[in-house]
């Protein structure tokens, strides 16, 4: 056979196809993942359930929440700066720090705001179980139902972190996920500044800002920036004429009640 001919037998597209078709998938496959992977951390992300993630859209309304607290002192200098401006938000917190300061707990509802659960430990909860996730929720639910009684159904994963089980369990025992469009990058700031030029950049009005009045590592953590950002952002954004609420008030659901979580506790999924 020449080699014109053997350029051109039919074995040759077979063999060229079947190794693109491996690679296309290889790609695809590839593709995929990146995209759950994207999806189980994006705030705004749908495949692995839907959440609560911004308000009514081109509304003049802000919703600002707080993670990983509670913290001393920042949190408690938050308050004050809250207090002044009459400005009420959402804690997520983190049971562990409730249990070594239930004071500062008490302190955050007495002034108004709402709570709620960010877990006890604060892990990752795409890589947990999901006995280890329901116990995660459970145990940060328990400890702030010791300190304030009954408090809201919000639900907030650490780091946004999620797949399919995580807003399925949240949603069985009685909580609504909530995430979130707009973020300061707070955890690394160098300024207040910085902390407000990132929110401000991508506020389109209906949002729900992420920042913290702690961190997840250690308690005690300087957020003085935060603290001072949020000063800046809420003078600026009441002069532009918008209004802070909170999300429990978006949801319009009563209180978590121990005793159906309780009960909801003793079932399985």
């Amino acid at each position: 056979m020449s080699a014109l001919h053997e350029s051109h037998s039919p074995e040759w597209p077979c063999i060229y196809n079947a190794c693109m078709l491996g690679s296309v998938l290889a790609a695809s496959g590839l593709a995929t993942a990146l995209s759950a992977g994207y999806q189980s951390m994006a705030p705004t992300g749908t495949w692995f359930g839907s959440a609560l993630n911004n308000l009514e859209r081109a509304s003049k309304q802000l919703a600002l929440t707080y993670d990983d607290g509670p913290n001393d002192p920042h949190t408690l200098r938050l308050l004050e700066v809250l207090a002044r401006h009459e400005v009420r938000a959402t804690f997520f917190l983190i049971g562990r720090y409730v249990r070594q300061r239930p004071d500062i707990v008490r302190e955050i509802v007495n002034s108004g705001h709402v709570v709620g659960n960010h877990t006890f430990n604060h892990p990752l909860l795409i890589f947990k179980s999901n006995a280890e996730i329901r116990e995660e929720i459970i145990s940060c639910d328990r400890a702030l139902s010791d300190v304030i009684g009954e408090y809201s159904h919000l639900f907030r994963p650490p780091f946004g972190g999620r797949r399919p089980a995580v807003f399925r369990i949240a949603r069985h025992l009685g909580f609504d996920p909530v995430m979130w469009n707009v973020t300061g990058y707070d955890w690394n700031a160098s300024s207040s500044e910085e902390i407000e030029r990132k929110v401000a950049r991508n506020i389109r009005g209906g949002d729900i800002v992420l920042l913290h009045d702690g961190s997840h590592k250690n308690f005690g953590v300087d957020r003085s920036h935060t603290v001072a950002a949020t000063d800046r952002l809420v003078r600026r954004y009441k002069a532009e004429g918008y209004q802070f609420v909170q999300l429990a008030q978006k949801l319009g659901r009563a209180p978590m009640d121990e005793t159906d979580l309780r009960d909801r506790d003793a079932s399985t999924l």
